[in-house]
């Protein structure tokens, strides 16, 4: 997250540390990491449940990028099983939901745009946290504290829906805030924060999510990937795109059910030349590359590019099992004795919860990421 036109502001700060699968490398054996996995997530939420801050939030150090860490940590606590009224890490939950309940703004912004390290990128925050927010909103039964959530929820995609520009996306800060400016992976974040929204029964208006969408088309290349940032009257060019920002649009039309979509099939196929058979290494970005290309691989499983690419035989497809065995085995060789993952400077928490994230896809809990 850092800015100077950011390149996609926040991305360089998931700085590279993820080994993606590459299907000429020999698989561990798969036994091992099955027993293996249940002992890896433990550890790794263990060591979020210490990091959290007594008032329920976590940071990357210094206070820097509170609300985006507290909705990932949130989001991987989540994925465990546990809610906002039972389950092993629900108290986390509950605090860190109350964290943002005190924090949303007026507007219906998530988080406070006074901190330094957030005020010039805010939109991440509140994609994030709309995100959390709304996936948590739907375990909770406390009447009063309910219609409380619900209310700022439906505040915060009205904050998305204002922050929107003109051309469909979303950058940094609000469209007002930056001058009509926008790009790929804030758009992606906005986007699945949104459809948590609307998973969880709240009202988002159709004209949004299709100008994002078709905002995302507008960016793809013939070669089928995404660019970074559509200018004004630009048209997207072969050879400007963003593997990392491709493979999170495919994440973010599969949560939507698009599957397939004329488009999302051109993601796929950018994907699968591009990412999934390279280790994923190389772009800078390798963190939030493994985050979306894993969930996205995970809806694929076993079968379903073979039905998207009939003429592509199984052992060419993108398979959920042979990202599984080398990407799984990556964090277990990788994970830190206090149960933490380290990928860079932005810190253990980030990592942490994404590796998280990737880890516990199969127990299929939270509505977003279902096959």
């Amino acid at each position: 997250m850092r800015s100077a036109h950011l390149r996609y502001a926040f991305v360089p700060a998931l700085a590279a540390f993820v080994v993606l699968v590459s299907p000429a490398e020999p698989a561990q054996a798969q036994d091992k990491k099955k027993i293996n996995t249940d002992e890896m997530v433990e550890k790794g939420l263990e060591y979020l449940k210490r990091s959290q801050n007594p008032d329920g939030h976590w940071d990357a150090g210094g206070g820097t990028y509170p609300t985006v860490m507290t909705a990932l940590a949130g989001m991987a606590l989540l994925m465990e099983g546990s809610t906002l009224r039972e389950g092993k890490y629900s108290d986390n939950i509950v605090k860190a939901v109350d964290w943002f309940l005190t924090r949303s703004q007026n507007n219906g912004l998530l988080g406070n745009p006074q901190n330094p390290t957030e005020s010039s990128r805010y939109i991440y925050g509140h994609g994030f946290g709309l995100m959390f927010l709304s996936c948590a909103y739907g375990e909770e039964e406390d009447d009063k504290r309910r219609k409380k959530l619900e209310a700022i929820i439906k505040k915060a995609v009205e904050f998305s829906g204002k922050a929107q520009t003109k051309q469909g996306g979303w950058g940094y800060v609000s469209a007002a805030d930056g001058g009509g400016f926008d790009e790929g992976s804030t758009t992606i974040t906005q986007l699945q924060g949104l459809r948590a929204a609307r998973n969880a029964g709240i009202v988002v208006p159709k004209s949004i999510i299709d100008s994002a969408t078709e905002y995302l088309r507008k960016c793809t290349t013939p070669r089928g990937g995404v660019i970074y940032n559509l200018g004004q009257g630009q048209i997207a060019q072969a050879g400007a795109e963003r593997p990392p920002i491709t493979a999170a649009a495919v994440a973010c039309a599969f949560s939507s059910g698009q599957y397939d979509d004329k488009y999302a099939k051109m993601w796929i196929k950018y994907c699968k030349e591009n990412i999934y058979g390279t280790g994923g290494r190389g772009g800078g970005h390798d963190e939030y590359q493994s985050y979306y290309m894993a969930q996205a691989v995970y809806v694929l499983g076993d079968d379903r590019y073979q039905k998207l690419f009939p003429d592509t035989k199984k052992e060419d497809s993108m398979l959920w099992s042979k990202y599984r065995e080398t990407i799984f085995e990556h964090y277990r060789s990788t994970q830190a004795a206090d149960g933490s993952w380290n990928g860079g400077y932005t810190g253990s928490i980030l990592s942490t919860a994404f590796a998280l994230t990737i880890l516990q896809l199969e127990k299929s809990i939270l509505p977003l990421y279902h096959r």
